[in-house]
């Protein structure tokens, strides 16, 4: 077992053991019925370990050229971890054996009508990652101990159906995480206070 793999599950437990106000979250612009999602959040397991993130196609109907996890819609007889693996599997050829589990965090409800579940997992570096081009332009690799500062998580201010709409953004070496990749990682920082575990 893995030193990282023993800190982030110490982290993760602790972290979900206790209760968070004011977690993000856009369910005040989601429509009445949600569709059950899932993503996997997949930490390598490096001396500085990072996460893996993909951009989307520009020519996909939803959320063209975002930054984005793996995952996808949960399909029926799936749980969420299971919906995790198999779309981490299509999208970037990640197999379930390699993927050590610790859990699933917070979910976020999307204004867009997804039910998302963030599913947490370590992973070999150097994966052999081959992306399905029809779901992923390409994939990065992002210090895990950046994209959960809070220092650089830029709050801005947009519009959504005419209404004010909140959310972070996080620019690294040109990649601009923002929206729903962004906020589930602003959630996960809070939930593993990873900075915390990083200064002792």
């Amino acid at each position: 077992m893995s030193a990282l793999f023993d800190q982030l599950q110490r982290r993760f437990v602790a972290g979900h053991a206790i209760e968070l106000r004011d977690l993000r979250d856009d369910s005040q612009f989601a429509p009445p019925v949600v569709r059950p999602a899932a993503v996997l959040v997949a930490i390598t397991d490096r001396d500085e370990p990072g996460v893996i993130l993909t951009h989307r196609p520009e020519a996909m109907r939803a959320h063209p050229g975002q930054v984005a996890f793996p995952g996808g819609k949960i399909d029926e007889g799936e749980d969420a971890l299971r919906a995790a693996l198999r779309e981490a599997r299509e999208e970037l050829a990640i197999q379930a054996e390699d993927v050590r589990l610790i859990g699933a965090s917070d979910r976020f409800i999307t204004g867009s009508g997804y039910d998302v579940t963030p599913v947490l997992g370590l992973v070999p570096p150097d994966l052999p990652l081959v992306p399905n081009p029809a779901e992923v332009s390409s994939w990065f690799e992002a210090p895990l101990s950046f994209v959960l500062d809070p220092a650089n998580h830029i709050s801005k201010i947009g519009e959504w159906r005419g209404e004010p709409r909140g959310y972070i953004e996080i620019n690294w070496q040109g990649h601009r995480i923002w929206g729903i990749t962004a906020a589930i990682l602003a959630n996960l920082g809070r939930r593993l206070d990873w900075l915390q575990e990083k200064s002792q």
